[in-house]
């Protein structure tokens, strides 16, 4: 992708446009993914976010330097905001590429209906599972989409190779795992650290995430009856009081803490007071788990499970912790018993998952890679992939290898 030049001579930076379903405030795992990248993204592009609003306006801000775009969400289905404005910000946006985050049914008939000409880079964050319903009424609009984009882009190998849909496009798939900005999460005040240290320690255990049906917390919190510790769940969601429920039905009430939602800077001194962190998820729903990153980043080691999904490949069984079979609270608590009494394991592994971390999953590795797929996204003029009249033409798309 060269810049193009202005009539002035100068060059212009080259636009691009990220489709979402959420942003900030919004907590979640794309969201958080999408904030990072486009964040800086902008230093050497011209980027904006179009997102569903929480109402039926549409609205517009600036955050941390980002234009995000909010179209006003008329109604829901299946947990999938409707938005028509997106199909006018994107017609009348007109960027160089638009990068669209899938699943995400409202965008991705939004870049469709746009009539919109340009390349269309694809993240998969995830293959939908559950709302089988929806996905069926989704599947054609989402096969148009991929087998016309530039690239799609996967977030670990694994994900590439269990997944139905991506399998049968490997040629187009660009393995690029999410990164963090490690500092976010070590740069914690030591006060407040030692505050959590005295209020929960000495042997904290630490999990992070919606509390819906994948993250399998329901495990977690039946293995804490042969757990001596406590148990620190930041997140929220609709499983909260059923999950409540439990720890009062087991007895480990006291030993279990349910603490809400909490944006990042809040959350790192969690990270740094516990001792293990569990990322107990039990449905290729959880297809990363960047949680593991920020706990990574921070020197703790990982009980994660055994998922067909990059959830083993961010955190590696005997390296930078321990994953066991998914559903098993039993093999949960083996796993974090074994951490919990040796700190000398412990220790190693935090050490592992940190230069983990770096090596792999930085932040500015996941901005250099991206800006190299849209490279080549751009290398020739833009075809236009989406006719007027909904047939797809066959796009001379770049060689997008999985590495």
């Amino acid at each position: 992708m060269k810049p193009t030049a202005t009539r002035s001579g100068h060059a212009q930076k080259q636009s691009v446009m990220h489709v979402g379903k959420f942003y900030r405030p919004h907590v979640g795992g794309i969201e958080t993914h999408i904030e990072a990248l486009c964040r800086e993204l902008r230093k050497s592009m011209d980027v904006r976010v179009l997102v569903a609003n929480t109402t039926r306006r549409g609205e517009k801000c600036l955050i941390d330097g980002v234009p995000v775009i909010r179209a006003g969400r008329h109604i829901s289905v299946a947990g999938a905001p409707v938005c028509p404005g997106m199909v006018w910000q994107i017609r009348k946006s007109r960027p160089d590429i638009v990068h669209l985050h899938l699943p995400n049914p409202t965008g991705a008939l939004a870049v469709l209906l746009s009539g919109y000409r340009g390349r269309v880079v694809v993240t998969w964050h995830s293959d939908v599972i559950r709302q089988l319903k929806l996905a069926k009424i989704f599947h054609p609009i989402q096969r148009i989409l991929l087998r016309n984009c530039a690239a799609i882009i996967s977030t670990s190998p694994n994900y590439v190779e269990t997944s139905e849909e991506l399998s049968r496009l490997k040629s187009r798939c660009r393995v690029i795992p999410y990164g963090i900005d490690s500092s976010e999460f070590q740069n914690s005040d030591p006060a407040a650290v030692a505050s959590l240290r005295e209020k929960f320690g000495p042997r904290i255990l630490l999990a992070v995430g919606r509390l819906v049906y994948y993250k399998g917390l329901e495990h977690a919190v039946r293995a804490m009856t042969k757990i001596g510790g406590k148990l620190l769940i930041i997140g929220d969601g609709p499983l909260k009081p059923n999950l409540q429920q439990q720890a009062r039905e087991l007895g480990v009430a006291d030993r279990v803490f349910f603490l809400g939602e909490m944006q990042n800077r809040d959350i790192a001194p969690y990270y740094q007071a516990s001792d293990v962190f569990i990322l107990p998820s039990i449905a290729r729903s959880e297809a990363f788990g960047i949680v593991q990153l920020e706990a990574m980043a921070c020197g703790k080691p990982v009980v994660n499970t055994r998922l067909a999904t990059g959830v083993p490949f961010v955190s590696i069984d005997g390296e930078t912790g321990i994953t066991v079979p998914p559903c098993s609270p039993e093999a949960i608590a083996v796993a974090v018993n074994r951490l919990l009494d040796d700190p000398a394991l412990r220790t190693a592994y935090g050490r592992a998952a940190t230069r983990r971390v770096q090596n792999e999953f930085s932040l500015d590795m996941m901005v250099r890679r991206t800006i190299e797929v849209y490279r080549e996204a751009g290398a020739e003029a833009p075809a236009p992939y989406f006719a007027s009249n909904g047939a797809s033409q066959a796009p001379q798309s770049p060689q997008v290898a999985v590495r």
